[in-house]
């Protein structure tokens, strides 16, 4: 013989040499290795997302939030950002700013941030010139295409107060 095996009409085909068998051990092997493989990153990596002081950390950010709350000015702001921005285009963004009463509120300074989530090295920011009481504005020109996040701060003294939004620049 030449090291086959024979099988006769007689006797069935062993189940180990079923090609259907071979293919759902090797498919149960390939599965388990890829969790093997996934627990053991996930036990020898360490992302850093981890800190040491985590719950002082949140018990600052929570005395934060309550002095940004003690100290807010009751302004009511807005961010007038056009829509149909298009790269490249020149386009006039303004801002509105009153008190608790609806009065115009006179910021020591005004800026326009624009920041691009995907291209840091994209970000600008322009001081907005004021237009009357309350009112501010300024030309920009948005390099790419794609998501900008605005955000428009209103300073006086150490105090600043931020209105932002989420635009979407087009093709020229």
């Amino acid at each position: 013989m030449n090291g086959k095996v024979a099988v006769s009409p007689d006797r069935p085909l062993p189940a180990w040499r079923s090609p259907w068998l071979v293919g759902a051990l090797a498919l149960i092997v390939a599965v388990l290795a890829v969790n093997a493989t996934m627990v053991y990153l996930a036990v020898n990596t360490n992302p850093g997302l981890v800190k040491p002081d985590y719950y002082e950390r949140g018990r600052d950010y929570e005395r934060t939030l309550a002095s940004r709350r003690a100290a807010d000015p009751g302004w009511t702001m807005q961010l007038d950002v056009p829509e149909g921005l298009r790269a490249g285009v020149p386009t006039t963004v303004r801002f509105v700013v009153v008190d608790r009463v609806g009065q115009p509120v006179t910021p020591e300074r005004v800026v326009f941030y624009a920041y691009r989530p995907s291209d840091a090295s994209r970000d600008f920011s322009v001081p907005m010139v004021e237009e009357g009481r309350g009112r501010y504005a300024v030309r920009v020109e948005f390099p790419l295409i794609g998501v900008w996040d605005t955000l428009a701060a209103a300073s006086i003294g150490a105090d600043e107060q931020l209105v932002g939004g989420r635009v979407r620049v087009e093709r020229p």
